[in-house]
């Protein structure tokens, strides 16, 4: 990416909010997850980072940040579209650390298309597949293992509210990760667990170049108040924050961080 991301890698200082807390971040080699993975870790959390077998040199780096720490990691390669690899995950969580205290619901697919008739299926299965069914294996494997005060937090996004005709699939995850989130937060109330989720606005991912038409990143996030797109760091502590103590009494809220959009 040109240019580079910034993930926190020299600027995220932690003051001990999520000590000897244990998490799975999924996405977590690149873009918001990365940041988050090293955020946690500053905070003195040992992290899982789930991740697709293709990203494994982006997650080794991850890996190097998470060490670098101090704390411990576990990278899972592997396809969230598969349940049983959902399921695993969460038993390896409780095979290595023997607990699990975060659950954050990060990885995403996107593809931009002009017209409806140009999303295929396939793409379409892909993008509910990796962006919804995947977060409601994970919270269905992890929620009856979790101890009272753990918390699961879910990134939706701001197209759940102001949608993109060009990420028409993406656009319908994240609406049902908003109503997943805040359904599901009774459901985890009655076990002392917190649910909450964060809506980005424009972040400067991988995702970004990879998905999009060249003269759309060019433009990316000019049209928020700071007429830039946030680095990922910049996302990061509102995850701390659902993720700590500090939220304690905070479930079934979707926060906004959008650079001035309204999400609402």
């Amino acid at each position: 990416m040109r240019p580079r991301a910034d993930h926190g890698e020299e600027s995220y200082r932690g003051l001990g909010r999520l000590t000897d807390k244990v998490a799975l971040i999924t996405g977590g080699d690149s873009g918001i997850g990365r940041a988050v993975a090293i955020a946690f870790a500053r905070e003195g959390a040992d992290v899982l980072i789930s991740y697709l077998p293709e990203e494994e040199q982006d997650a080794e780096e991850t890996k190097r940040w998470v060490e670098h720490a101090g704390r411990r990691v576990v990278t899972l390669p592997g396809d969230i579209q598969d349940e049983r690899h959902c399921t695993s995950m969460i038993d390896r969580a409780f095979s290595e650390f023997g607990r699990l205290d975060l659950l954050i619901n990060n990885a995403a697919y996107q593809a931009v298309h002009d017209d409806i008739s140009e999303f295929s299926t396939a793409e379409f299965d892909r993008t509910f597949r990796t962006n919804v069914y995947a977060t409601f294996w994970l919270c269905r494997a992890a929620l009856p293992r979790m101890d009272p005060g753990s918390a699961i937090v879910n990134t939706a996004s701001i197209q759940a509210f102001d949608p993109s005709p060009t990420l028409l699939p993406y656009a319908a995850t994240k609406a049902a990760l908003v109503s997943l989130t805040k359904t599901l937060s009774h459901i985890a109330m009655k076990r002392g667990i917190r649910v909450n989720g964060v809506a980005p606005g424009p972040v400067w991912t991988p995702l970004i170049p990879s998905t999009m038409p060249q003269e759309s990143v060019k433009k990316f996030g000019a049209d928020t108040v700071f007429e830039r797109a946030a680095q990922p760091v910049e996302i990061a502590p509102v995850f701390v924050f659902l993720a700590s103590n500090e939220s304690r009494y905070v479930s079934g809220e979707v926060y906004g961080v959008t650079g001035g959009k309204m999400p609402y």
